[in-house]
């Protein structure tokens, strides 16, 4: 399992420090289905990606599409189970966090977005692991999957 750390870089804001980075067909397909509901720090980075879908699943997710040179394009907040995106054009990447994120890291369209491998994080209580900032140091964009 490859899990990356990812950053909200105008924000100043972790969104989580074990996401796992997915770019296959069928891990995108299957995403979480199967799996259990995401604590906070926990997602999916889905490559190649611009529609969700949530068929299956017994708990909602926030979800944050992002362009190729990370921008953030669209978001969607709790998204429910059995329910489906439409697709966003501008996407490349959808990001699947625990419902919760979006409002906790202060995400909104046009933010920059970038990962790295993840760091231990110290976190006294799961609101400050929410909430933590820092100074983000990873590069966008990140270097294409290998097939």
């Amino acid at each position: 399992m490859n899990l990356i750390r990812v950053v909200n870089r105008t924000r100043g804001t972790l969104l989580g420090n074990h996401i796992q980075l997915v770019d296959t067909w069928p891990g995108r397909l299957r995403g979480y289905l199967g799996r259990p509901e995401p604590r906070p720090g926990e997602g999916m980075l889905l490559v190649r990606c611009n529609a969700v879908h949530m068929y299956g699943l017994e708990f909602g997710l926030d979800l944050i599409f992002l362009s190729g040179d990370g921008n953030v394009v669209h978001v969607i907040e709790d998204l429910r189970p059995w329910k489906r995106t439409s697709r966003v054009d501008d996407a490349r990447f959808a990001l699947e966090v625990p419902v919760g994120t979006l409002r906790a890291s202060y995400t909104q369209v046009g933010d920059q977005f970038a990962w790295s491998s993840p760091e231990p994080v110290f976190s006294p209580s799961p609101q400050f692991d929410r909430l933590w900032k820092f100074e983000p140091v990873a590069q966008w964009p990140p270097s294409e999957p290998r097939h």
